[in-house]
C-alpha cells in the first residue's frame, strides 16, 4: 500500500497511456466494489445460502453446508494456501480435502525436497549467524579486516626473509633504522589493534554490569535506525510501516537489479535478500503450504525490524530456528524462543536490560573483597565508591511488547505496574558476543535477584526461571488464549471473526496447553470458516496478491527477487516493518486506490511477460481462439475466478474489450488478435481476485 503522507515520489505515476488509463478506470471500480463492510462476492450467491446442496463425497467429515464442492477448495486453498496452481483444485478434489487438510495440519509428513533444491543457490539460509557476520560485514569492517589480513601475511613473509638473512646483514640493517636523535624505528609495523567487533565480543566476555554511555562500542546501538543511506524515514499509515519506505526490496524498477544484491555480493544486503527470495519461493512452490502461512503470520506476530542493526544478520537464524519450527507447535515454546532470540533481545532492546542496583551491588562485593580488615571484617564503603553514573538499567520494552502485542493482548487485563515486574523477571537475558557469535546468554550478575509480582502472581524462582516462570504464567492466562485465537481466527476466517468460533478455540488453547496444531483444527473444522459469510471476506495483502498470482498462472520462476520488489512496491516490504506491531491484518489499512492501481500494474507485467526471471504461458492456460475478445475474457473469469464475478466488474471489464491494448490490429485489419496477457492482467487485478 501506498502511504496517504507519502513523498511524491513513492506515489504511483499515472501516465495517459492507454494501459495506464484503463488501469487506472479499473483500480477506481476495484476500490466500489472493495467496500470493507460489505463483501463483494455475497450478492453473486445471495440465494445459495438458503439452499442446502448435498455434500459432495470430497467434502466428507467437513462440516460444509453452504458452499459447493468447488467454492470449499477455492477457499480451503485461499486461506490455508496461497491461493490454487493450474490442477490443484482437480487434486484436491480426488484426493479428499479434509485429506488434504489434515496433511496440511501435519506438514512433516509432505515430501518438500523440490522446493529446497530451488533454494541450493541462495547459500545464507544455512549459515550461522557468526559466519553471516563474517563472510557479510559491513564494508568498513571489511575493509579492516582485509587490511590486517594483508598487513599479517606481509608480516609472515618479511619474518621469513628475516629468518635467512645472515646476521651481519642484519646488523647493517638494523644500524641504518637509526634516526638522527639515536633512536631506533621498528623494523615491522606493529599489528593492527583488534577490529570494533572483536573489542565487543570481548567486551560481552567480560560479564560487566556497567557499561559506560560514552563506550559507545562496547555493545550495539540500541533501539534505533540505520543511517539513512541504508534506511529512510519511514512514513505513511502506522499500520503498515515501512510500506512507504524505497529500498532494495522495494526498488521502482523491480526489473532493475543493484549490485549490492546480485550473485557474488558479500555486502550483509544480500543476506536479507536471500532470505527474502527464499521467502517468497517457499510460498510460490512448496506442498506445505500451510506451514508458509503459518510462518508468514507469527513472524508477523512476533515482529522484528530487520534494518534496525545488527538484526539484519540475526534474522536469518531466527526464521528458520525460531519461527518455522514452532509454526505449529506449543505457543509457551514458541514464546520462549522468540524472548531468547538474540534478533527479539537486540530489536526491543532487552539485551541491555539489567538491574538498576546491579552495578553497586557489584562494586559493594568487590569492596568487601579488597578492603577486609585484620579480624575478617570489612571496611565501610566510602561514598565514592558509588555506582558510576550512565549504567545499565532496566528497559521495559521487551515487557511491554510481550503482554501487549505476543501474549495477553492490549485488552489483557495488566498494568505499568505489570510491566515493569515483568521486565524485571527478564534482566539478564543478554546476547553474549553480539558482533561475533550472538548467543543468548543470562547474565546472573545483572538480573534482579528479589521477588517480583507478576498479574498479582509471585515470581521468585531464581535467576533465569524468573523469565521462564513468568513466560509460563502469561502463556496459560485466558486473555492470552482469546487474543491469540482472535488473531488466528482474523488471518483465517475474518476482519471481525464470530466471538462463538473464537471462544471455541480459545478453549482448545487452554485444554490443549497451548496447542497452535489443535487450535488450528479447532477453527478449520468449524461450520463458521466455511460460511458463506466468511467466503471470500478477507482482502489479500500485497504479499498474498503477488504470490497467489504466481500460482495462479503457474508460473515458472528463475529468480524471485523482482518478485519480491513488486512486494515492496505494492506496500508490504518484506522484513521492513519498523514498528512491532507488525504489517495489518485488516482490509482498512490495504485498500484506496493508489494501493490497487499498483495491484493492477503487477498484474498485467506478469500475465504479460515483463518480470524478470519469470515466464508464463497464458495462451496454454486460457486455451482458448485468440481472436474472440469476450470468449478470451469468459474463460479468464472461469479459471482465475471459479467463474464467480460481479456485475459491476463485468461491465468494467467488457467495456475495455475493444481497446487497442486488447485487440492488436488496427480499425481495418480484417482479423484482430487478442492480447491475452492483457485479459489476464485485468482479471487478475478485478476486485475478486483481491480477496480470499
Amino acid at each position: 500500500m501506498v502511504p496517504q503522507n507519502s513523498n511524491e515520489r513513492h506515489a504511483p505515476v499515472v501516465s495517459v497511456r492507454p494501459k495506464a488509463w484503463l488501469a487506472a478506470i479499473l483500480s477506481i471500480a476495484c476500490v466500489m466494489s472493495l467496500g470493507v463492510d460489505v463483501p463483494a462476492i455475497a450478492a453473486i450467491s445471495a440465494a445459495a445460502k438458503d439452499k442446502k446442496p448435498k455434500q459432495d463425497p470430497a467434502l466428507k467429515r467437513l462440516p460444509i453446508t453452504e458452499l459447493n464442492v468447488d467454492e470449499a477448495i477455492l477457499h480451503a486453498m485461499n486461506r490455508l494456501a496461497y491461493g490454487p496452481r493450474p490442477g490443484d483444485v482437480e487434486r484436491v478434489r480426488q484426493m479428499g480435502l479434509a485429506k488434504w487438510i489434515d496433511q496440511q495440519l501435519a506438514p512433516n509428513s509432505i515430501d518438500d525436497k523440490a522446493v529446497e533444491a530451488r533454494l541450493e543457490n541462495l547459500p545464507t539460509l544455512n549459515m550461522s549467524t557468526a559466519r553471516l557476520m563474517e563472510e557479510y560485514p559491513q564494508p568498513k569492517q571489511a575493509e579492516k579486516a582485509a587490511a590486517k589480513r594483508a598487513e599479517v601475511a606481509a608480516n609472515t613473509i618479511r619474518q621469513s626473509t628475516n629468518d635467512s638473512t645472515p646476521a651481519t646483514q642484519k646488523d647493517m640493517a638494523s644500524k641504518d633504522m637509526q634516526t638522527a636523535d639515536g633512536t631506533n624505528q621498528p623494523a615491522e609495523t606493529a599489528m593492527a589493534p583488534p577490529s570494533s567487533s572483536a573489542a565487543v565480543g570481548q567486551s560481552a566476555q567480560s560479564n560487566s554490569a556497567q557499561v559506560n554511555v560514552a563506550d559507545k562500542s562496547s555493545v550495539p546501538a540500541p533501539m534505533k535506525a540505520e543511517p539513512a543511506a541504508d534506511n529512510p524515514n519511514v512514513t505513511g499509515n502506522p499500520a503498515t510501516a515501512g510500506g512507504g519506505k524505497r529500498n532494495l526490496l522495494s526498488g521502482p524498477d523491480p526489473n532493475a537489479v543493484p549490485r549490492v544484491i546480485a550473485d557474488d555480493s558479500k555486502k550483509p544486503q544480500r543476506v536479507m535478500e536471500e532470505l527474502a527470495m527464499a521467502k517468497v519461493t517457499r510460498a510460490i512452490y512448496s506442498d506445505r503450504q500451510l506451514q508458509q502461512v503459518m510462518d508468514d503470520f507469527w513472524f508477523n506476530h512476533f515482529n522484528v525490524y530487520a534494518a534496525k542493526g545488527e538484526d539484519k544478520w540475526y534474522l536469518t537464524s531466527y526464521e528458520r530456528d525460531v519461527i518455522q519450527s514452532h509454526t505449529l507447535g506449543k505457543f509457551k515454546d514458541l514464546v520462549t524462543a522468540t524472548a531468547k532470540s538474540p534478533a527479539m533481545l537486540f530489536y526491543l532492546d532487552n539485551f541491555l536490560s539489567a538491574d538498576p542496583k546491579a552495578a553497586q551491588r557489584q562494586a559493594t562485593m568487590r569492596a568487601m573483597r579488597q578492603n577486609r580488615g585484620r579480624f575478617g571484617g570489612p571496611f565501610p564503603l566510602p561514598p565514592n565508591q558509588q555506582a558510576k553514573k550512565n549504567t545499565r538499567g532496566l528497559n521495559e520494552n521487551y515487557g511491554r511488547e510481550l503482554m501487549e502485542l505476543h501474549t495477553l493482548g492490549v485488552e489483557g487485563g495488566y498494568t505499568q505496574k505489570d510491566v515493569t515486574e515483568l521486565a524485571r523477571c527478564f534482566t539478564g537475558w543478554t546476547i553474549d558476543k553480539p558482533r561475533q557469535n550472538p548467543q543468548f546468554k543470562f547474565d546472573e550478575k545483572v538480573h534482579d535477584p528479589d521477588p517480583k509480582m507478576v498479574l498479582n502472581k509471585k515470581i521468585h524462582a531464581g535467576g533465569m526461571k524468573d523469565g521462564e516462570q513468568a513466560i509460563e504464567l502469561l502463556a496459560k492466562n485466558p486473555n492470552t488464549a482469546k487474543f491469540v485465537s482472535t488473531k488466528l481466527a482474523r488471518r483465517f476466517v475474518s476482519d471481525n471473526p464470530p466471538a462463538s468460533l473464537v471462544t471455541r478455540m480459545a478453549q482448545t488453547f487452554q485444554s490443549s496447553d497451548g496447542d497452535i496444531r489443535a487450535v488450528m483444527h479447532t477453527m478449520i473444522y468449524s461450520p463458521e470458516f466455511w460460511s458463506r459469510e466468511a467466503y471470500r471476506a478477507k482482502i489479500k495483502t500485497p504479499y498474498e496478491v503477488v504470490i497467489s498470482a504466481v500460482r495462479a498462472l503457474g508460473t515458472d520462476v528463475d529468480t524471485s527477487m523482482p518478485l519480491v520488489q513488486w512486494v515492496g512496491r505494492i506496500g508490504e516490504p518484506l522484513y521492513q516493518c519498523q514498528p512491532p506491531t507488525g504489517y495489518a491484518d485488516k482490509a482498512e489499512a490495504w485498500v484506496n486506490t493508489g494501493a490497487l492501481l499498483n495491484r493492477l500494474n503487477f498484474s498485467l507485467t506478469l500475465a504479460g511477460n515483463k518480470v524478470r526471471g519469470s515466464r508464463t504461458d497464458v495462451g496454454s492456460l486460457l486455451g482458448v481462439d485468440a481472436t474472440e475478445p469476450k470468449v478470451a475474457l469468459e474463460r479468464a473469469v472461469q479459471v482465475f475466478l471459479g467463474g464467480q464475478v460481479g456485475p459491476t466488474t463485468v461491465e468494467t471489464l467488457e467495456k475495455q474489450l475493444d481497446s487497442p491494448q486488447i485487440l492488436q490490429a488496427k480499425l481495418d485489419d480484417p482479423v484482430k488478435k487478442v492480447n491475452l496477457g492483457v485479459v489476464t492482467g485485468l482479471v487478475l487485478g478485478a476486485p475478486e481476485f483481491q480477496r480470499r
